[in-house]
């Protein structure tokens, strides 16, 4: 594949798709990028582009603020004309949200090649709506490059062996934004100073299934004040929860920040005693900088956190929080194990997709 179509959208895509546009321009590959505009406040979007240094991109969809069905519709519309005009070689698409899902439906309709980054991953609820557009991108995607040995068994387990595509492990590319980008994130952000807190627990609350739910939504809130009473908790809050817990009238004890940035962000977790979320993305951000995780959800993509002791499940539950926070400033753990592939995951994958 010599030119590649790049759909990105979310927060986590913009950091994976940096470590790939870097490999690309090694190799010459011409890459174009379409952001759906999924996420566009500009702290959880512009900030990332800017940087990151990812070249921005050659098209802005600019769909955000509308349900599942239309926002996925009107962004399969708008991809494939851009693949019309462009006609690529092959397109790119990250992860688990509707942008992924509509990339890969646009170009599989026109009979393009759909590669997909963090393959294989399943959670196995399908109440989440981000396991309908995994399970669904997978199925109609070429070449799938996955993270875990794990996402590779899940695969086979669901028949891929039978399928015309190829199954390659890479690594985890966040991986490699963890490694690139930490020297510079100390240099540029000042969060810290913002804060004031010579020591905190970074938490992060965002899921739908978390948010959407006010018996749910008030139980993690109980269970962060509570351990606020110990050590101060630090919650980066998107503009939407936020408005979500006002008009719920709930009033958290704990600091609520604006959205950071990526290095913000790499900052706040090289920093804090441990990390609390619902995000899957920050689960493992967590272990890249060497720091134990309680995730707020039932399941976890990233089963091998789990099963090496580095993350603990609650679900939304007050209580289970709380006695996970306990057990965790406890524990002692070797992060040095090599999970995801220790920063050559994106060269990896740039090579597979260059040749394929």
């Amino acid at each position: 594949m010599k030119k590649i179509i790049t759909i990105v959208g979310a927060r986590p895509q913009f950091v994976k798709a940096a470590t790939l546009s870097r490999q690309f321009s090694l190799l010459g590959v011409d890459e174009k990028i379409i952001h759906t505009g999924q996420h566009y406040d500009a702290n959880m979007s512009d900030v990332f582009f800017e940087e990151m240094e990812i070249p921005k991109p050659t098209y802005n969809l600019d769909i955000h603020g509308v349900g599942h069905g239309a926002m996925t519709g009107r962004m399969l519309e708008g991809i494939e004309e851009i693949l019309l005009n462009e006609l690529p070689d092959g397109v790119l698409v990250y992860g688990d949200t509707n942008s992924t899902l509509a990339g890969a439906l646009a170009a599989s309709k026109l009979h393009i090649p759909v590669v997909h980054v963090e393959a294989g991953l399943r959670s196995f609820n399908m109440q989440m709506p981000e396991e309908i557009n995994r399970i669904l991108t997978d199925r109609i995607s070429d070449l799938l490059l996955c993270p875990t040995d794990t996402a590779i068994h899940n695969l086979q387990r669901e028949g891929f062996n039978n399928f015309n595509t190829k199954i390659v492990k890479n690594g985890d590319v966040m991986q490699d934004a963890a490694i690139f980008y930490a020297a510079k994130a100390e240099e540029k952000s000042n969060v810290l100073k913002s804060i004031n807190l010579s020591r905190y627990i970074l938490a992060t609350i965002h899921r739908q299934e978390n948010t959407d739910s006010p018996e749910n939504l008030q139980n993690i809130i109980v269970g962060l004040n509570e351990i606020n009473r110990q050590t101060p908790v630090v919650v980066p809050i998107h503009p939407r929860t936020r408005n979500i817990l006002a008009q719920l009238n709930i009033v958290p004890a704990f600091k609520l920040i604006d959205p950071v940035g990526y290095f913000d962000m790499i900052v706040l977790l090289k920093n804090c005693e441990m990390v609390i979320t619902d995000s899957g993305g920050v689960q493992k951000e967590a272990f890249f900088f060497g720091k134990h995780c309680i995730t707020m959800r039932e399941q976890t993509e990233w089963v091998e956190l789990v099963e090496n002791g580095f993350n603990t499940l609650t679900g939304s539950d007050a209580e289970k929080i709380v006695t996970a926070y306990e057990q965790t400033k406890q524990k002692k753990s070797d992060f040095s194990i090599n999970l995801y592939g220790k920063g050559q995951a994106a060269e990896v994958a740039a090579k597979e997709i260059f040749s394929f």
